[in-house]
């Protein structure tokens, strides 16, 4: 319950509420040293019924015990200072949402939407709108705060929110990727069957070139794993990631590559739209410009042939509104900047997950149930084993993040000839 303050004047009652000063505070605090009472609480609940009078302002004041309590607490651990009056550090600010990430989904948004009989779009309807199609939830906006969002910022001024939509995008081409899981067609199998696909994309924030797009029948982390290293080898490295919160891009192989690249990763809220504005656009776009022109495909790998002529035909080497130029004539400009890896073993290890394992006297560790043979002698030491959780057909030892060499099956009778030979010679 907070403080109640009165004048002690006839019109006291409509004098509005005003936060104490901090002299009244020290006030009631020092009253309570004098207060009547055995224990504290006595003292804080006498002082609670007593009134204190501002000179300066002639407000009355009165508190309640939990007030005077709380303020006691915090003067006695930190001292008068978190009795004064202070701002909030994020006043005027927003906090879970930014102006720039509701432009994106308002501009998103209104084209779905039509003008009522005096020609315009109620603000209310856009809310409601916009919270049923997922693009934000209550919690992260209020409609009051909407409201005051949408006047402070001219959110509905098409020529003033441009600028505003625009200043999201990152200044340099791999600066910032953006990817996320499509649903796509089903595609009918030989026996008769359907089989869904799903489409996994990635989009650059700042050229809105599409780094790969490419459809599975599975949305797990190998095929995850795939279309990442696709991007990788095809447009250079980002120097962050912007991912879906699903389970295969939150998966122990995506972030300890990105660890192993030197890419930050992050993920976006739960049914956050706006944060992923543009790999979102980039859905339905393909779904709009692509899907209703293919209603049938015959396999998987005709899907995959028709979508990446799409991709480089159609989107990455046509005319883009929201940059105003063609993505990859945005791309090159940034051309020297792309940092291109190499496509061989050496960078596929860095995709397989890692475990770490104590090297025996022996020079021999084991690993899913399996003894291999460390490649050097790492007697004693802790090893980290890299490997595909997919086909688990090769074991790369790592230690000290250097790479030692592949590990080989334990093998007796193979090292009891060794031995044998070695008594032999000697």
């Amino acid at each position: 319950m907070p403080p109640t303050a009165t004048r002690s004047t006839a019109n006291a009652a409509t004098t509005p509420r005003h936060k104490p000063p901090l002299e009244i505070r020290l006030r009631v605090l020092a009253a309570i040293d004098y207060a009547p009472g055995v224990t504290i609480r006595e003292r804080i609940q006498h002082i609670a019924q007593q009134p204190f009078l501002d000179p300066a302002t002639g407000i009355e004041y009165r508190f309640t015990w939990r007030t005077i309590s709380t303020w006691l607490y915090r003067y006695k651990k930190n001292g008068v200072t978190t009795l004064d009056n202070t701002t909030r550090s994020d006043k005027n600010h927003y906090r879970k949402i930014q102006p720039n990430e509701l432009a994106e989904a308002i501009n998103d948004l209104l084209p779905t939407l039509k003008h009522n009989k005096t020609g315009i779009i109620p603000r209310s309807v856009i809310y409601r709108q916009l919270m049923a199609n997922n693009y934000l939830q209550r919690s992260q906006l209020s409609q009051t705060s909407f409201y005051r969002m949408v006047r402070d910022n001219d959110l509905l001024d098409a020529s003033k929110s441009v600028k505003l939509r625009q200043s999201f995008a990152m200044q340099f081409v791999n600066e910032l990727w953006q990817a996320d899981t499509m649903y796509g067609p089903s595609i009918k199998q030989s026996d008769g069957t359907w089989r869904k696909t799903y489409l996994i994309a990635f989009i650059d924030d700042a050229s809105r070139v599409i780094a790969h797009a490419q459809f599975f029948y599975r949305d797990n982390t190998n095929n995850m794993i795939e279309a990442f290293r696709t991007a990788l080898y095809k447009r250079g490295k980002p120097e962050r990631l912007y991912f879906d919160n699903g389970a295969n891009y939150s998966a122990k192989e995506i972030h300890q590559a990105c660890l192993r690249l030197n890419i930050r990763l992050s993920h976006a809220p739960i049914r956050d739209g706006a944060a992923k504005g543009k790999i979102e656009r980039l859905f339905r776009g393909f779904r709009d410009r692509f899907l209703t022109l293919h209603p049938d495909f015959e396999s998987l790998e005709e899907m995959n042939q028709l979508t990446h002529e799409w991709v480089e035909n159609d989107y990455n080497s046509q005319y883009h509104s929201g940059i105003k130029m063609v993505p990859l004539d945005r791309f090159n400009l940034d051309i020297t900047r792309v940092n291109f890896i190499n496509d061989d073993q050496y960078t596929d290890e860095v995709f397989f997950v890692q475990e770490e394992r104590k090297v025996g006297k022996t020079n021999i560790f084991s690993i899913n149930s399996t003894q291999f043979e460390a490649p050097v002698d790492l007697r004693g030491k802790t090893i980290g084993v890299r490997y595909s959780r997919h086909t688990r057909d090769r074991f790369i030892v790592y230690f000290n993040d250097a790479r030692m060499g592949e590990a080989t099956p334990l093998n007796l009778q193979t090292n009891a000839r060794r031995f044998k030979k070695t008594e032999e010679r000697s």
